[in-house]
């Protein structure tokens, strides 16, 4: 009798547990994907990143529209690192550590797409870097656990060279914020153009500190170098400061100009009237891209924000969208899976195919070339064409220079 209702209550034990492990299980399913997303909500960049996180949300809003992804709703907890890199790895811990976030993302400047990336490496955390252009974020200090989307500060810059190339100018000026981008891209710039053009010399380089430019000084040294041609880096507050105050002087007549970022309409529409002319940029012209994937994007944000998109947010769409492709491959949340299938991970966006080169963990996403223009008194792009990204990064034996471990 003793043994029979042992075993009674043995079943009974075993049944309750295997109730309860089946009652977590279904609820593991059915809780969301959790994604710790951090940026520079305020501040100077909010031109930039409030785009961006409309395009982030959109994407989510319309994954979970559809059931999610494996069976699970998208869920976005983000945090405003206000542009300092020690908050961003502070939120980055408590992300991880007390909201259980699944991955991270996003990220603008450089120094904290870097100082974010040093995190995960540390953490075993995946970092899906959606903005920071520096180079170093995927070469010289890349790690298995960041991968990055937007196209690097070299591959911008060699879109540019191919076409500074073609100019006759053969005296150089540069003009570039005082750190890592900067740097980077005056430092690729400069390296793909004397590959392409040997007889270019580079005469003067200003280095004003991120946002403190200095425009009349900057502008009357460049100008005394005499140079044929400036290629400029700088951007947001910088940009329309160096702007104003070169067309007063006088500084970009009969000069020709090229420009990392200028083409973006979160840097090209607040200077208005005042938009320069003629400059080769980079850039997003939203208003003339006429792909079926990018009119479907463009309908969609404009009907759910009642604007017009900016570069930001393709940026912070094509995240999103990269990370739910990046889960259907992976198959789970585990880390090391989601690791493995962001490796030439590819998917469609509204700027066409990308690929995450497992090399190097960049994407190939690319950017648009072309000129600037004034079309009712404000800046556009024209005579542009999409430079695709896989065509500007280096090949797999350079690669192993340029990053540890490969």
């Amino acid at each position: 009798m003793l043994r029979m209702r042992f075993r009674t209550y043995l079943t009974t034990a075993v049944a309750a547990l295997l109730t309860v492990f089946s009652a977590s299980i279904v609820n593991a399913q059915q809780d969301p994907i959790r994604i710790g997303e951090i940026n520079s909500y305020t501040g100077p960049l909010a031109s930039f990143t409030v785009p961006y996180r409309n395009g982030w949300q959109l994407a989510v809003e319309e994954i979970n529209a559809k059931g999610g992804v494996l069976g699970r709703k998208l869920e976005v907890i983000s945090r405003d690192d206000g542009a300092k890199p020690a908050d961003a790895v502070k939120f980055a811990e408590e992300l991880v550590r007390r909201e259980k976030v699944d991955l991270i993302a996003g990220t603008f400047l450089s120094n904290i797409g870097l100082a974010v990336a040093d995190f995960a490496q540390r953490n075993k955390v995946l970092f899906v870097a959606a903005e920071p252009l520096t180079d170093a974020i995927v070469w010289a200090k890349g790690n298995d656990y960041t991968f990055r989307l937007r196209p690097s500060t070299y591959m911008q810059a060699a879109m540019l060279a191919e076409e500074a190339a073609k100019l006759p100018a053969k005296r150089w000026a540069t003009v570039a914020p005082n750190y890592d981008y900067g740097q980077s891209a005056v430092k690729a710039f400069q390296d793909v153009l004397k590959g392409l053009r040997p007889d270019v010399e580079f005469v003067e380089q200003q280095w004003p500190a991120l946002f403190k430019l200095d425009a009349g000084a900057t502008v009357q040294a460049l100008a005394l170098a005499k140079p044929d041609a400036i290629f400029n880096v700088t951007f947001s507050v910088d940009l329309a400061k160096f702007v104003r105050e070169g067309q007063l002087r006088g500084l970009f007549k009969d000069r020709q100009v090229v420009s990392v970022l200028t083409g973006e309409p979160e840097y090209l529409d607040p200077l208005k009237g005042e938009a320069p002319e003629g400059w080769i940029v980079t850039g997003y012209p939203w208003q003339g891209i006429e792909s079926a994937a990018h009119t479907a994007f463009l309908d969609a944000y404009s009907k759910r924000f009642d604007d017009y998109p900016r570069a930001g947010s393709i940026v912070g769409y094509n995240t999103i969208l990269t990370i739910a492709a990046m889960l259907e491959k992976a198959g789970s949340t585990d880390t090391q899976a989601m690791v493995a299938a962001m490796k030439n991970l590819e998917l469609d966006t509204p700027f066409g195919p990308i690929t995450y080169r497992a090399i190097d963990h960049q994407s190939t996403m690319g950017a648009y070339v072309g000129r600037t223009a004034k079309v009712d008194g404000k800046g556009v792009m024209v005579d542009f064409r999409y430079a695709n990204g896989a065509d500007y990064l280096p090949d797999d034996a350079t690669v192993r220079k340029l990053r540890p471990g490969k």
